[in-house]
């Protein structure tokens, strides 16, 4: 009987020995797997496109033999205050290990309070660094016809924001776009399919560097 004990340990032993090195290396392949979570508005959403059009998808596509997943938890319509109701959920159901704020741009079509567009805001970012998790902001510029005061306490939130926090502020992705007519829809506001995979290459050159690091 104790013959037969001893030989059961040992093959379990055996058995064990073998699978720690590949229990090992899955555990360092997940750990080093990326998982950047995109909470933001129509832009990020693909307002007027299929989803294979929007720049996220696009990137989701040029990442794909990578260790970088996306989630794009965007959603057109949504304000600072709506995504600071859907984040709590958002990182406990996906656990991110980067979040990617473009959001704001709303708030100030709808002329609502910079002020309280910051504090929406730096909630959002407090959230997700308390979840372990890495923010990179999306700078956002609305028309000038709301006012030159209005339009530029809303610019300067941002990176009031990015130095507060220590966020990487990245530069508003339609500047360009913006000007030219033939890349955006009938509204002005939303860039057309033409304009998704030169908004998804610059946005590969932005984030991959951040995401990687």
């Amino acid at each position: 009987m104790f013959n037969l004990i001893s030989n059961s340990m040992r093959k379990r032993a055996r058995v064990m020995l073998f699978l720690l090195p590949i229990l090992l290396v899955s555990d360092q392949l997940w750990a080093k797997s990326t998982k950047l979570l995109i909470l933001g508005d129509s832009l990020s959403a693909g307002y007027g496109l299929t989803q294979a059009q929007n720049w996220v998808s696009l990137l989701q596509n040029a990442w794909l033999k990578s260790d970088i997943s996306v989630i794009n938890a965007a959603i057109s319509g949504e304000t600072t205050d709506g995504a600071l109701a859907r984040l709590p959920r958002l990182l406990n159901q996906h656990s991110p290990t980067h979040v990617y704020v473009e959001l704001g741009g709303n708030d100030g079509l709808q002329g609502h309070s910079i002020s309280k567009m910051r504090t929406n805001l730096s909630k959002i970012i407090e959230l997700s660094q308390q979840a372990n998790t890495t923010v990179i902001l999306q700078e956002m510029q609305i028309p000038t016809n709301y006012g030159r005061r209005y339009t530029e306490l809303f610019t300067q939130a941002y990176q009031t924001l990015a130095d507060e926090y220590d966020v990487v502020l990245i530069p508003f992705f339609l500047a360009d776009i913006a000007l030219n007519n033939d890349l955006m829809q009938a509204d002005g506001i939303h860039p057309n399919a033409k304009a998704q995979p030169m908004i998804a290459q610059s946005m590969q050159q932005h984030l991959k560097a951040l995401l990687l690091e």
